[in-house]
């Protein structure tokens, strides 16, 4: 036997280790226990021993996996080398055929089905894996692989092997936060969960101050809307401008906004008022020398919700349209260091809907089911739905899927978190009892002023002296 068969023979056996390591056990096992009891009687202690460790769940568990890894590792190793991805070694080679290609590292299962975390030998690239998706995928019999590669070392990258969609059943996940009593739009907003059922947030501080939301009627947009607006009502040092067309979706949140529109004329007004307190905000930063709001500054963040943004940029008023459309376009591209967050939605994904000058302000993006692919790239962008990450190919029965896209990062497939009906009557509440307390509260505190009582607290404060008699045909 040459020394090239010798090699592949070992690489082999290597490649079965796990299987051969337990093989050997057994044997030994089984070797030991015939010099203490006859042979008949070894065999059957050493398989009823077997039976009652794999009855228990948690060797049971280790075992399972471990094998299933080490059949996914060699999958691996045969897909790539089978694709090219792998160069075959040299035929004086001293090294096992299985190492001169990317490695199959940690095999880890998530909902999709594997994540692999590859190593990348030198002489290849994370590209050589990524062009090669589709024929990996055939060769290990999945649906599909991703490649994703490791943002801080270019030897490494993660393929996600798709066995399932794990979306395909309707059962709904509980937003997280429905029970909390207080929250803040400084920390992250869990949105849903990705494939591999991990948790997505959506952090809209003052560095990623702005969310675009597309999806034809019925894909989830406006439960996505109200994870933002429950969030922002359940943060007391949160001011809420709300800008609805169909005038029911926010309706539920509308007591606890310091503003309302519904018309084209209405949202207008109400951006023209943020962006005079956004201007406000800019002299106090200048002031005080400071570039951004930060946390600690104790200022109240505003967050504009705007549904139906279709209702509004595609007005039949041009004068109307063109103001909401430059109001918008400010309030996007100056609010996020003076603390203006914004989250948008539309119904209709089109360029004239969502010009690319607004769209491409917004540093998060989320495509829900869409129409068409044309659709979905008019939120993520162009080229996403070429590249896969496609709204249009969610099935008309997920509620909630859609592609997130960050900042400078690959749109993630992700199923968004619900909240019913009863958990919006619940966050309304306890925000209205926070808010009656807070009145309480400074009801308590007038004594403390030396102002007498006012037999109606809830009333504007008046004026102690007598009234002046104003002139004739004076008013006030």
């Amino acid at each position: 036997m040459n020394a090239d068969a010798i090699q592949t023979t070992l690489a082999s056996l290597w490649r079965w280790r796990l299987e051969l390591a337990i093989f050997t056990g057994v044997l030994l096992a089984h070797h030991e226990g015939t010099r203490l009891v006859a042979d008949p009687w070894a065999s059957i202690g050493i398989v009823a021993l077997i039976a009652a460790a794999l009855w228990h769940p948690a060797p049971r568990g280790l075992v399972t996996g471990a094998l299933y890894r080490a059949r996914v590792r060699r999958a691996w190793t045969r897909a790539v080398i089978d694709t090219g991805a792998a160069d075959p070694p040299p035929r004086r080679s001293r090294r096992p055929r299985s190492l001169h290609g990317p490695a199959a590292r940690r095999i880890e299962t998530v909902l999709a089905g594997d994540l692999v975390t590859v190593r990348i030998p030198r002489g290849h690239s994370v590209t050589t894996l990524e062009q090669r998706e589709d024929a990996l995928a055939g060769c290990l019999r999945v649906m599909e692989v991703r490649i994703t590669r490791d943002p801080t070392n270019a030897s490494r990258c993660r393929a996600l092997l798709v066995r399932r969609d794990p979306f395909a059943d309707d059962k709904s996940v509980i937003w997280p936060q429905v029970g909390a009593q207080t929250l803040t739009l400084w920390d992250p907003v869990p949105i849903g969960i990705d494939e591999q059922g991990l948790e997505i947030t959506v952090s809209l501080d003052t560095r990623h101050a702005a969310l675009l939301i597309g999806g034809e009627p019925g894909a989830g947009k406006s439960v996505a809307i109200s994870l933002f607006a429950a969030t922002g009502t359940l943060d007391p040092e949160c001011r809420m401008w709300l800008i609805d067309g169909k005038r029911v979706e926010l309706a539920a949140w509308a007591p606890f906004a310091a503003g309302i529109a519904h018309t084209p004329k209405e949202a207008s007004a109400i951006l023209r008022a943020l962006r005079t307190v956004m201007d406000d905000r800019y002299r106090e930063l200048e002031v005080l020398g400071r570039r951004h709001v930060t946390r600690d500054d104790g200022l109240p963040l505003h967050l504009l919700i705007c549904d139906e943004l279709a209702f509004y940029t595609a007005s039949e008023n041009a004068k109307e349209r063109k103001a909401f459309c430059d109001q918008l376009r400010d309030i996007v591209a100056r609010g996020r260091a003076a603390g203006v967050l914004v989250v948008a939605a539309t119904q209709k994904p089109s360029v004239d809907v969502v010009p690319s000058a607004i769209r491409d302000l917004f540093p998060f993006k989320l495509a829900l089911r869409s129409n068409t692919p044309q659709a979905s790239d008019t939120i993520l962008g162009q080229g996403w739905a070429a590249a896969g990450a496609d709204a249009s190919t969610v099935p008309s029965g997920q509620r909630g899927v859609g592609y997130l896209l960050s900042e400078g990062a690959r749109p993630v497939r992700v199923r968004g978190y619900c909240l019913d009906d009863e958990g919006v009557t619940q966050i309304a509440s306890r925000a209205t009892g926070r808010h009656a307390q807070a009145w309480l509260d400074g009801l308590e505190a007038r004594p403390e002023t030396g102002v007498a009582d006012d037999p109606d607290p809830g009333a504007p404060e008046r004026s102690r002296e007598p009234a002046k008699e104003l002139p004739a045909g004076e008013g006030p």
